[in-house]
C-alpha cells in the first residue's frame, strides 16, 4: 500500500468521526440524568446527609480558640504514696517438702516492701475560686484510700497543695481544692447533645509530656466497658467514645467541644498493649456535674435508687428465650425490694423496663447511668413492658436500693469454685479483722484452685473493697466476667496475701 492511499484512508475516517459527533450534538435530544423518584424527590432511604443544599461542605474547622481556653484550665496533678509492706505468698507452713525449706533458706518469701510511688494525672478547673475535677482513680492510694501527698500545677506553672472534698468510686470522679482566686475555668457544655462524628478535643498531661491537645470524634455514646468495677461493687458507666489520641496521664483531664466547653472528663482507654490503640472515654459532662454538685454542696453523692435487681452481665440466647425478651430489648427486672421505690411504682419481678425518662435502655448499666443523674424524692418516668404492653409509670427515687429477701450464695461458690462460710464476730475481732470470707474448700478445677490460695484463706476484700460477709463478697463479684484479685489472711500468720483468680482458663 503506498502512502498517498494510506494518508487518504485517516482523512476520510477523521472527517467521518468529526462529522458523526457535529450530527449526533445537532440533531440528537437534550438529556440529563439524576437520580430521583417519580415526584422530583430524593428517594426516602436516600442516605445522603445534604438534605438538597450542598451548604459550605468541607469547610475546614478551626480548634485554636478551643484549644487556647481549655489548656488554660486543665492542670496536672501529682500524687505520692508512701512505702508499703505488702506479700503475696502462701505461709511457710502450708508449703511442702523439704526442696520448699532449702529454698527458704536463700530466697525471702515473706513480705516485700514497695517503694515509695510517685504517679500523675490529670484535672480540670471548674470554677475561679479552686475546684477542680479529676478521676478517683488519680488520686485513689491503689488500696482503697487517698494518696498522702496531692499537688496541683497549674498551666502557668504554679503549684498548690490540693485538699480532697470528695470522691466517687462508682462513677471515677473525685473533687480537688486548691487556695486560689481568680483561676481560668471551663464551662460546662451539654453532652447530651453531643452528636456522632463531632468534633472533639482531649486535653491533659500524658505520659512525660506537659499540656498536650489532640483531635479526633465522638465515635460512640452510652459506652460500658466495666473498668469501674474495679473500684466499686455499685459500678456506673456511661462512656462517651472518642478516637481522639489519650494516654497514661490523661485522665481526668478534659473532652472539649470546638466552643471550648465541656463535654466530658477522659477516664479509661482500651490498650492491649498498654498505650493508645484508637480507643478512649469519657464520663459524660451531665454525670459530672451532677456529682460534684452533690460532693461540694453535701460532702457525698446523693444517689437515688430504683429498688430492682437486674442480672449483672449479658444475658444468653437461651436465658433470654427462656424469659421471652429480645437481645437489646431492655433491662430484665429479676428482683424487686419490697421496701423500695420500684414496688411503690407498681414494677414486679419479670417486668422489662425500656425506657428512663423517655431515653431508650438496653443494659442495667445504661439505666444505672441514666439514674444516677437524679437525687433522692427525685420523680423520673419508667417505661416497662409486661405481658407484651408498655406501660408508663412514674418512680419517686429513694435513697436506698431497699432490702431483697434472698441473696443466692451458692452461685458464687461455683463461680469461683470454693466453699465460703461468713466468719463470726469472734473469730474476725481475734483476728483483728472487721469480717471476712473464709474458704472452707476449694473446688478440684475450679478457679481458685489454679491459684496458688489454700484452704482456710479468709478473704477481706475484692480487688481493694472490703468485704465483711459472703453478701458483700457475692454483690462485688458479680460485677466481674474474669479477672479479680482476691485479698486476706491465714489464722496465724501475719502479713496480707493476695491472689489474681481468672474465671476462664486462657
Amino acid at each position: 500500500m503506498k502512502w498517498k492511499q494510506i494518508l487518504l484512508i485517516v482523512a476520510v475516517s477523521s472527517i467521518s468521526a468529526i462529522a458523526s459527533v457535529w450530527g449526533y450534538n445537532r440533531f440528537a435530544p437534550n438529556r440529563t440524568y439524576t437520580l430521583q423518584s417519580a415526584n422530583g424527590k430524593l428517594p426516602a432511604n436516600y442516605a445522603g446527609f445534604f438534605d438538597g443544599k450542598v451548604g459550605d461542605i468541607g469547610a475546614p474547622i478551626d480548634f485554636t480558640q478551643a484549644a487556647s481556653t481549655a489548656v488554660q484550665a486543665v492542670v496536672h496533678i501529682k500524687t505520692k504514696i508512701p512505702a508499703q509492706k505488702v506479700s503475696n505468698d502462701i505461709p511457710r507452713q502450708r508449703r511442702g517438702g523439704m526442696f520448699d525449706d532449702l529454698f527458704d533458706q536463700f530466697f525471702d518469701f515473706g513480705p516485700q516492701i514497695i517503694p515509695e510511688q510517685r504517679a500523675s494525672g490529670s484535672g480540670v478547673l471548674i470554677s475561679d475560686d479552686g475546684y477542680i475535677v479529676t478521676n478517683n482513680h488519680v488520686i485513689d492510694d491503689q488500696k482503697g484510700g487517698v494518696a498522702e501527698e496531692i499537688t496541683v500545677t497549674l498551666h502557668n506553672k504554679k503549684t498548690y497543695k490540693a485538699r480532697l472534698i470528695g470522691r466517687d468510686p462508682s462513677s471515677d470522679l473525685a473533687v480537688l481544692k486548691i487556695d486560689a482566686t481568680s483561676l481560668p475555668y471551663m464551662i460546662y457544655g451539654d453532652s447530651d447533645d453531643v452528636k456522632l462524628g463531632q468534633w472533639v478535643l482531649a486535653v491533659g498531661y500524658p505520659l512525660t509530656l506537659e499540656t498536650t491537645v489532640t483531635a479526633g470524634i465522638i465515635s460512640a455514646k452510652g459506652r460500658t466497658i466495666g473498668i469501674n468495677s474495679r473500684q466499686s461493687n455499685t459500678p456506673i458507666e456511661s462512656f462517651i467514645q472518642t478516637d481522639a489520641a489519650v494516654n497514661q496521664g490523661n485522665s481526668g483531664g478534659a473532652l472539649v467541644n470546638t466552643s471550648g466547653q465541656l463535654i466530658g472528663i477522659n477516664s479509661a482507654i482500651l490498650a492491649p498493649s498498654g498505650t493508645y490503640a484508637g480507643y478512649s472515654f469519657a464520663i459524660p459532662v451531665k454525670l459530672v456535674k451532677k456529682i460534684v454538685n452533690d460532693i461540694i454542696e453535701y460532702g457525698d453523692v446523693q444517689r437515688g435508687y430504683i429498688g430492682i435487681q437486674y442480672p449483672s452481665g449479658d444475658l444468653t440466647e437461651d436465658q433470654m428465650k427462656e424469659l421471652g425478651i429480645k437481645d437489646g430489648e431492655g433491662v430484665y427486672v429479676s428482683g424487686v425490694s419490697p421496701d423500695g421505690a420500684a414496688v411503690s411504682a407498681g414494677i414486679k419481678k419479670g417486668d422489662i423496663i425500656t425506657k428512663v425518662n423517655n431515653e431508650p435502655v438496653s443494659s442495667g448499666s445504661e439505666m444505672s447511668a441514666q439514674v444516677a443523674s437524679f437525687r433522692p424524692g427525685d420523680k423520673i418516668s419508667i417505661s416497662y413492658k409486661r405481658g407484651g404492653k408498655e406501660y408508663t409509670t412514674s418512680v419517686a427515687l429513694k435513697a436506698k436500693a431497699g432490702n431483697f429477701d434472698v441473696v443466692n450464695t451458692s452461685n458464687i461458690a461455683d463461680k469461683i469454685g470454693a466453699e465460703l462460710v461468713t466468719v463470726d464476730s469472734k473469730k474476725a475481732a481475734k483476728l483483728g479483722i472487721d469480717g471476712g470470707v473464709e474458704v472452707k474448700q476449694i473446688y478440684k478445677g475450679g478457679p481458685i484452685s489454679r491459684s496458688r490460695m489454700e484452704e482456710g484463706f479468709i478473704i477481706t476484700s475484692v480487688n481493694g473493697r472490703p468485704i465483711k460477709n459472703i453478701d458483700e463478697l457475692t454483690r462485688i463479684l458479680n460485677n466481674f466476667s474474669n479477672a479479680f484479685q482476691l485479698e486476706g489472711v491465714y489464722p496465724g500468720y501475719d502479713g496480707q496475701y493476695t491472689y489474681p483468680v481468672k474465671l476462664n482458663e486462657d
